[in-house]
Parts: structure tokens; C-alpha cells; sequence
């Protein structure tokens, strides 16, 4: 894969619900990185999910980004950001 190749990019409409719960700039910078994954979905500091078909964790400060990464379809879908606690995983 080159990086000439963009992914189509999914949103959950929970993940902008989360987005008013969360200070604004931490949700600011959330939303940069989820801008670019279209462009790479498996650079930064990632770890796919144990247990789970295609899911993976993107840190972003305290906070995760969880999202689903479709290969044959090309597509991302981001469904969940929280706050990383001891009870988040």
C-alpha cells in the first residue's frame, strides 16, 4: 500500500456525542488524528485489540481512539473514544 491510496473513513455518531463530554482542546487534537487516518490507519502508537477481529487502539494522550479496519473494503470506522483509565480495557 502507498500512501497515494486514502481509506474511506467511518464515523459513529456516538464518537461526536463523546466529543461534548471531553475538554475542547484534548477533543481538538482527538479529531486531527482521526483525520488522518485515511491517509495510514496502522502509523502512530496503535495496538490491535485482543480478542477482537479488526479492532484496534489509538492513544492519543489520555484518551483512546477504538476503531475497525476493514482491508478488502478499504475502509476505517471509528465507534468509540474514551478516556484511558484503569478500567478502560
Amino acid at each position: 500500500m502507498t500512501q497515494s491510496e486514502n481509506w474511506d473513513l467511518r464515523i459513529d455518531p456516538d464518537v461526536f456525542k463523546a466529543f461534548k463530554k471531553i475538554p475542547r482542546h484534548h477533543a481538538e487534537a482527538i479529531l486531527q488524528v482521526i483525520k488522518l487516518l485515511p491517509v495510514n490507519p496502522y502509523f502512530g502508537d496503535i495496538q490491535k485489540m485482543k480478542g477482537e477481529d479488526n479492532t484496534w487502539r489509538r492513544r492519543v494522550g489520555n484518551y483512546r481512539i477504538f476503531f475497525k479496519i476493514f482491508s478488502e473494503r478499504k475502509t476505517i470506522l471509528v465507534f468509540h473514544v474514551e478516556r484511558r483509565t484503569s478500567k478502560t480495557y
